[in-house]
């Protein structure tokens, strides 16, 4: 009976498989192939029937990180660091005070909790649409805050803030990296794991030697290539708050009303205040809660394209981000190759953030 039971499992799993294994997988693939391959540099190649495809290897990473003619490709991928570090902490940071609020218990609290949940109903071509009318110089935000529409440049700005050299990634990349694995090694000293804490702790030591000594002296383009905040984005990260903050409102809200009232009385009885109680007990054990809103939130920024393209088009060089250049690169220049692979530095990028989370989610499980 076991074995007719694990062979119809098999059977009913067998397409969903396949197909998945093809129009997933396959295509990753190809994509990445396509990507070290020179499909779409020769415009006469590009569309032809029978193309001459020729292997280059990483040519196509290598001009993009290093190329002089894709300063576009870089600004892009700066514009989606500070882009995903605004949007995470406006939807955390908005969405935990919609949730305390909401945890009080307030008069009409079902109303209120259903107003700041529809927005995340809405696709983000809806949201990118309603707020670009909204933001219009002559739109709603303009008359509502009596701004001057002359002035109004919430997505046509070109002013730029937080500058750096280019040149500085690998060091500040390098410095990055040697903090969190300096907090891995402190988490792991504090619960007994030596192995780990050794292993963790001497790879954040190479990785500052190396920021001290080496890091200084690479140079990724011949000359300095500042790049920066662009301040057209300011329009897109308040409609990307506005939509995705009350999913993080109901992450957190069910992460408060799923703390003991028991542990909040013992907090009061051993003298600790409001604000105490929040500091010292509440907020570290929603701490799963924020880093699971902050995997999530972070796959999303990273490849946002819909709302983007419906607030700014795919032509205002401000706003751009890497999902809508390989959009352009792709179907517009023919530049498949370079398309595969900036597609691909996506995937890469999602993957670093999706994977280890998933294999420590896939640990715990284990552990129980």
């Amino acid at each position: 009976m076991k074995n007719t039971d694990r062979l119809w499992s098999k059977i009913v799993l067998a397409p969903s498989i396949i197909l998945l294994a093809i129009f997933v997988y396959g295509f990753i693939a190809r994509t990445g192939y396509t990507s070290l391959t020179d499909w779409g540099n020769d415009p006469v190649q590009a569309m032809s029937l029978t193309p001459v495809i020729k292997f280059i290897g990483l040519q196509n990473y290598t001009d993009l990180f290093t190329g002089g003619l894709n300063v576009r490709f870089r600004q892009d991928m700066i514009s989606t660091l500070f882009f995903t570090v605004f949007f995470i902490a406006g939807c955390l940071g908005l969405g935990l005070t919609l949730a305390l609020m909401l945890d009080r218990n307030p008069r009409g609290e079902g109303l209120w909790r259903t107003i700041f949940l529809f927005p995340m109903s809405l696709s983000f071509i809806v949201t990118g649409t309603i707020w670009r009318w909204m933001l219009q110089p002559q739109g709603g935000l303009n008359q509502l805050l009596h701004l001057d529409p002359a002035k109004s440049e919430w997505l046509t700005s070109r002013g730029s803030i937080l500058s750096f050299d280019w040149n500085k990634i690998p060091l500040i990349t390098a410095a990055v990296v040697a903090v969190v694995l300096g907090v891995v090694a402190f988490q792991a000293m504090r619960a007994g794991q030596r192995t780990r804490t050794l292993v963790a702790a001497g790879c954040a030591a190479l990785l500052l030697v190396w920021a001290l000594f080496v890091g200084p002296n690479v140079k990724l383009l011949p000359a300095p290539e500042l790049h920066g905040f662009n301040l057209a984005f300011i329009g897109i990260i308040i409609a990307a708050v506005w939509q995705m903050s009350g999913y993080t409102m109901a992450l957190y809200l069910a992460g408060l009303r799923g703390i003991p009232e028991e542990i909040r009385e013992a907090a009061r009885v051993d003298g600790a205040g409001e604000w105490d109680t929040y500091r010292h007990v509440i907020f570290p054990l929603l701490a799963p809660i924020t880093l699971s809103a902050m995997i999530v939130l972070g796959h999303i920024s990273l490849k946002i394209f819909d709302l983007v393209f419906a607030m700014t088009g795919p032509d205002n060089a401000a706003t751009d981000v890497p999902a809508l250049l390989m959009y352009i690169t792709s179907f517009r220049q023919n530049a498949f190759a370079v398309g595969a692979a900036i597609g691909t530095v996506l995937l890469l990028l999602v993957a670093v953030i999706i994977v280890p989370y998933l294999a420590s989610q896939f640990k715990t499980e284990e552990a129980r």
